[in-house]
């Protein structure tokens, strides 16, 4: 993410409290967002190789029903990008502990590179994610054909490209300075940004605008579609299937509005923050005390998200949460009968 190697290293606004507890607060997203997505990887590639080839029970179902839709790729990509930039975690959060960026220049371009990639490219599938669900809701036909081309596969790959490209300055740009009394040691290394003040600026939008604004705003017309129509569909039907058709509107009425919460809530602070650091041009050389608190704020709000998106996206499944059940269940059975 972009703020997350901005904020990570010698800040001298970070308290003593804050260096005690970013660890604590990164070990529990750490552990939790890791067992999250690989229960998400286990899961969703059983559910694949059972499911292979099988249609789509029926239009209603395309919110609740998106494993037996394709979306599983989408699903699988967002778990590697989350666990990916889960990898990122623990640099920043010894560098945070110790006021220090212990790890060289090459990681520090190559985690930077990493978390920005990875934040983009998360960012790119959830709202292909919705356009999917938008699909599968509206044009069943078109979704179940996509699905039969393999065209998941190839969406869930073109995606990683252009976060490719937007992460790739971030290893040209991220460097070493000294960090609290600007005197040349080794001991108070951070990495940081270090670009001219408009160079800083056009980055922060660019990337502001393509990995939050547009996904947000494809992700909110995605689902406000797909409120429409079931709205619509719903009206037109006999009693019968109009109760059913309540049920499922009500259902994803309330799970479209956590997700666009949920996404703008854990991105929205970290990006602000950005925009906070540009616009004190007199100290954009080193990171800014006043801004302490908050760049704590953002960055567990941000790293927050890893732990959202299978909660969000995949446990609310009751098929994913059935599979889940027969998956310890198995294991269980297997330990007894040993």
């Amino acid at each position: 993410m972009v703020n997350m190697s901005e904020s990570n290293s010698s800040s001298p606004g970070l308290s003593d409290v804050e260096r005690v507890l970013v660890p604590i607060f990164d070990s529990f997203i750490l552990v939790t967002g890791v067992i999250g997505h690989v229960l998400v990887l286990i899961v969703i590639s059983r559910m694949m190789r059972k499911g292979h080839g099988q249609p789509s029970g029926g239009r209603t179902g395309g919110l609740q029903q998106t494993n037996a839709n394709g979306t599983d790729v989408l699903l699988l990509s967002l778990s590697v990008a989350d666990l990916l930039l889960l990898c990122c975690l623990p640099y920043h959060t010894v560098a945070i502990a110790t006021r220090h960026w212990p790890f060289g220049s090459f990681m520090c371009k190559s985690v930077s590179f990493l978390s920005a990639m990875c934040t983009a490219a998360s960012a790119f599938t959830l709202s292909a994610l919705a356009f999917a669900r938008y699909v599968i809701v509206v044009h069943q036909s078109k979704a179940y054909r996509w699905r039969r081309e393999g065209r998941m596969k190839v969406i869930a790959g073109v995606l990683w490209i252009p976060a490719i490209i937007l992460a790739s300055p971030q290893f040209a740009w991220r460097t070493l300075i000294s960090g609290v009394d600007d005197r040349e040691s080794r001991e108070d290394l951070a990495c940081f940004n270090f670009l001219s003040d408009s160079g800083q600026l056009a980055y922060g939008v660019c990337h502001f605008l393509l990995a939050f604004a547009f996904p947000l705003g494809i992700i909110v017309i995605a689902y406000a579609k797909i409120y429409h129509f079931l709205k619509i569909t719903r009206r037109s039907r006999t009693t019968q299937t109009t109760d059913r058709l309540e049920h499922y509107h009500v259902h994803v009425t309330q799970t479209s509005a956590l997700l666009v919460l949920a996404f703008t809530v854990c991105w929205l602070p970290s990006y602000g923050l950005m925009f906070a650091q540009m616009a004190e041009s007199d100290k954009a050389t080193g990171p800014l005390s006043q801004l302490g608190p908050f760049a704590t704020f953002a960055r567990i709000m941000a790293t927050s998200s890893t732990v959202a998106n299978p909660i969000l996206y995949v446990f609310m499944s009751e098929k994913f949460r059935k599979e889940l059940m027969d998956l310890f269940k198995g294991g269980c059975g297997n330990r007894l009968s040993i």
